[in-house]
């Protein structure tokens, strides 16, 4: 395993993390998976002996059960690893059951300690954006709880890019404790995040863990152009993350992802993942699986490493457009760009060049 300093932090991470989305499988989570406590352990066991010491799950995943699971699945082990998870999402019926305010982060985070069966969470993340709970309110609470010590470092999931920095600028204003990395979702067929949320990791010094970052298993070959949606996926169980705006680029993808994947003699989802890792800014993917086989498979792309040409390739059969205002930018003050700016910018060096001044 390799391991990679957390965004400016000095915590060491898993370049994979575990993802226990799968544990429980209570409502809707059931068309994800649903491993119980003995086998949560054989699979956080094999992740252990990898190496990974990061396990990602939130107070949502089935409603708490996958928090527990994975408190009995590590046992013993639980101070030889890092646990994160979050809260924010609806987890019940009444008007405080949701949102980032002081009252349900508070609440939330005691009740997470408790099924956790631990003092401390090591990351905390705040699931979503709450357009309606002022971020002075929520800093503030998370405040409270480090300081407390139950929570160590923060962080922020599926914000737009000016929540984002909204939120780490109300924390230097305020002095209050800044969020230290994100977990977005990013993958060869989701890159939107190159616009703004990876720049601002390299420009702010933000970690990042990507989920799903096989996008649902859309990207592991199983799902191929013209075939049969496999029995037994979330797609045949309904299951409609990430919407695919555009099924023959997602195919064109995928084809690119076997024709190397075949050259190497790998899994297109091992080299799906290693073009992953090798983006700016990332941190660690967040894996799931619902065998060992899918752990072990993953864990293999670690040591992959993808050739200039193949990534060029798949660079390319990804591409995303250069919107405004970035070609704009790109013709007229490319010469002044900082590191996060190549971060999108790098990709049409050649692609814009010629376009005219507008």
């Amino acid at each position: 395993m390799k391991y990679r300093n957390l965004g400016r932090t000095g915590l060491k991470v898993s370049a994979l993390s575990m993802g226990t989305f799968t544990f429980g499988g209570e409502g809707m989570f059931s068309a994800a998976g649903s491993h119980g406590v003995d086998e949560a352990r054989r699979l956080v066991g094999l992740c252990l002996d990898a190496g990974i010491n990061v396990f990602d799950t939130s107070n949502m995943y089935s409603t708490g059960r996958s928090e527990e699971i994975l408190a009995e699945a590590l046992g013993s082990r639980r101070q030889d690893v890092l646990i994160s998870s979050k809260a924010r999402m609806r987890i019940g019926s009444g008007p405080n059951d949701e949102g980032v305010s002081r009252y349900h982060l508070i609440r939330e985070c005691e009740r997470s300690l408790k099924r956790l069966k631990t003092d401390v969470i090591d990351i905390y993340y705040m699931h979503e954006w709450d357009g309606l709970t002022p971020l002075q309110e929520m800093l503030h609470a998370l405040d409270t709880l480090v300081t407390a010590g139950k929570i160590r470092y923060i962080g922020c999931s599926n914000y737009a890019g000016w929540q984002l920095m909204k939120a780490l600028g109300t924390s230097d204003s305020h002095g209050y404790q800044r969020f230290v990395t994100q977990q977005i979702h990013y993958t060869l067929e989701a890159r939107e995040a190159e616009y703004e949320l990876l720049p601002i990791s390299v420009d702010q010094g933000l970690g990042v863990l990507v989920w799903s970052p096989l996008a649902g298993g859309l990207l592991t070959g199983a799902h191929r152009r013209g075939q049969p949606t496999p029995p037994g996926s979330r797609q045949a169980k309904g299951w409609t993350e990430p919407p695919i705006r555009d099924v023959e680029r997602l195919w064109r993808i995928v084809d690119e992802l076997v024709a190397i994947a075949d050259a190497r003699g790998v899994t297109a989802a091992q080299v799906a993942l290693a073009w992953l890792l090798d983006r700016p800014a990332i941190t660690s993917l967040v894996v799931g699986g619902l065998t060992e086989a899918h752990f072990r498979d993953n864990i293999a792309a670690v040591e992959l490493e993808l050739t200039p040409e193949e990534t060029r390739r798949l660079d390319d059969v990804s591409a995303i457009p250069s919107i405004y205002p970035y070609w704009h930018q790109f013709n007229f003050a490319r010469d002044r760009f900082s590191d996060a700016d190549w971060v999108l910018q790098r990709n049409y060096v050649t692609r814009n060049a010629g376009l005219s001044a507008g």
